[in-house]
């Protein structure tokens, strides 16, 4: 039997309990998650236990813990992890989505804060985009690639020779002087030529970028071009934004000798993105299903110019979309498009838009999906969580998953923790899996009485490849883990070594050790 007391114990949590308490205490006291990064930094080198590569993949795949997060000292946790030298972090970070391109401001400053030379080589050899990190922010990644590539682009920008693809429907969303302009002196073309000398290239193209991603990287040469055009364009809170980084950047110059910024970098701020995003949702919304629109004066929805170039027919209900944004967030939606147009039906009112008719989904549910595929956000409620986490199953969006395994994690009790576990294996949400594992430990003693729980460990001592009689089992383990993490005192010493015995009691009686 596993007691706290003895060798045994610290042969099987020396290391996990001690990245687990770091992980719950800290944040559970701490806002400030760079604040708690750098405070584990310190005490994982000063205790030396070797638990790092543990400790960081716990707080990214199971904590699911935001890398380029920012403390009221405009500071990331790359910064923290190269300004204390832990080598191993920073190539974690970096392997991860931490952001840190050569010559912006935040590069600048992990390089001069880098504590020791084999972390700068790390830092100047860092390519931006790894699998990891677009695995991990999927609609950053389909706005960055829909920008670059310009699929099912329906407008072309020509600006002094250099070709910018674009779509309208995002321009019009982002931007009201370019919704004007498309409905106006542009309406109808598909090709525009701006050969004002005043409208430079890289300018322009960094306004691209703003409009479709929040984010806006520009060479500090181009930022009186950009702030003109943003002026023109009547961005006033980019403007903004660009001063107050100017300034910052000048200052950072000024104080660090040897530091070279030539890319002013804006991060992008997702509640604007988002909102913009959403409202081409508002817009692809059957009238009828609009709830309160048409009854309020300031409603613009009716006369927003989306451009739709698909409809999804859905209980009768048309759904007037875009390809780019279906085709890009959705490999079921992309094959469905463009290989499956046998029906040939189109609108009545726009014959160019063809009808796709979905029979496995309420209407309900697709407007769930549809505002998630826009702006990466939707409404779950514990009435729809399960349908809408079926349905993304099925429409392969691996972000709307997360997102209601999110939403299931607020619901759990100990009524639902078995099915809740079993629903995050089915749809391998390995986040509330571990939460919970983490609620199971928690009501250990409860749960062994329970005929169903002995059910499920035998079924995954089953699921366990070849297993040998004295193997582990994944699901036993996790439990273990967590009942130890937080044993920080004496009595909770004594009541982790009452549900330890209360689970091994529960082995021996279904014939099962590990």
């Amino acid at each position: 039997m596993l007691s706290l007391y003895g060798p045994t114990y610290w042969n099987y949590c020396t290391q996990s309990v001690l990245y687990s308490v770091l992980c719950d205490a800290l944040c559970s006291v701490l806002n400030d998650v760079l604040l708690f990064f750098v405070v584990v930094i310190y005490l994982i080198s000063a205790l030396s236990f070797g638990i790092f590569p543990i400790f960081s993949r716990y707080l990214v795949e199971q904590r699911d813990v935001e890398l380029n997060i920012r403390d009221k000292w405009d500071s990331t946790p790359l910064y923290y992890a190269c300004l204390c030298g832990h080598e191993d972090l920073v190539q974690y970070l970096l392997a991860n989505g931490a952001k840190c391109e050569a010559n912006t401001f935040d590069g600048e400053r992990c390089l001069y804060g880098a504590l020791s030379d084999p972390i700068r080589r790390l830092l100047k050899e860092y390519k931006r985009i790894t699998a990891k990190a677009m695995q991990r922010d999927y609609y950053d990644q389909f706005l960055q690639t829909l920008l670059e590539q310009g699929s099912y682009s329906d407008v072309t920008f020509m600006v002094h020779g250099e070709m910018f693809k674009a779509h309208r429907c995002i321009l019009s969303a982002r931007s009201e002087y370019f919704a004007h302009m498309l409905e106006t002196k542009w309406k109808g073309k598909s090709a525009i030529n701006l050969k004002h000398p005043l409208v430079n290239p890289a300018a322009f193209g960094a306004i691209m970028q703003y409009f479709y991603t929040g984010r806006l990287d520009i060479d500090v040469n181009y930022v009186e071009d950009c702030k003109r055009l943003a002026k023109q364009c009547k961005i006033s809170e980019l403007i903004e934004e660009l001063e107050v980084k100017c300034k910052q950047v000048y200052e950072f110059v000024s104080n660090k000798p040897g530091t070279c910024v030539k890319v002013l970098t804006l991060d992008p701020h997702d509640f604007q993105l988002q909102d913009g995003m959403a409202l081409l949702a508002d817009s692809a919304l059957p009238a009828e299903l609009r709830v309160g629109y048409g009854q309020l004066p300031f409603d613009l929805t009716d006369s927003f110019p989306s451009y739709p170039d698909i409809c999804f027919r859905v209980e009768g209900y048309d759904f007037l979309c875009h390809k780019a944004f279906f085709c890009a967030r959705s490999d079921y939606f992309k094959a469905l498009l463009e290989d499956h147009f046998s029906e040939g039906e189109t609108l009545q009112a726009h014959p160019s838009i063809p009808v796709i008719t979905l029979h496995d989904v309420s209407h309900d549910l697709f407007t769930r999906i549809l505002y998630y595929i826009y702006s990466d956000n939707t409404q779950l409620s514990h009435e729809n969580v399960y349908e809408v986490l079926c349905v993304a199953d099925m429409y392969l969006l691996p972000g709307l998953k997360r997102l209601c395994g999110r939403t299931l994690a607020v619901l759990l009790s100990e009524e639902n923790v078995l099915h809740m576990w079993k629903t995050a294996k089915l749809f391998r949400l390995s986040r509330l899996e571990d939460q919970c594992t983490e609620y199971m430990a928690k009501i250990i003693e409860r749960l062994v009485e329970r005929p169903e729980f002995a059910d499920m460990i035998r079924e995954d001592a089953g699921n366990v490849a070849a297993r040998q009689e004295t193997d582990s089992i994944p699901l036993v383990d996790e439990i273990r883990f967590h009942i130890t993490s937080n044993v920080q005192t004496y009595s909770a010493i004594e009541e982790a070594n009452q549900k330890l015995s209360a689970l091994e009691l529960l082995l021996a009686s279904i014939g099962l050790e590990c």
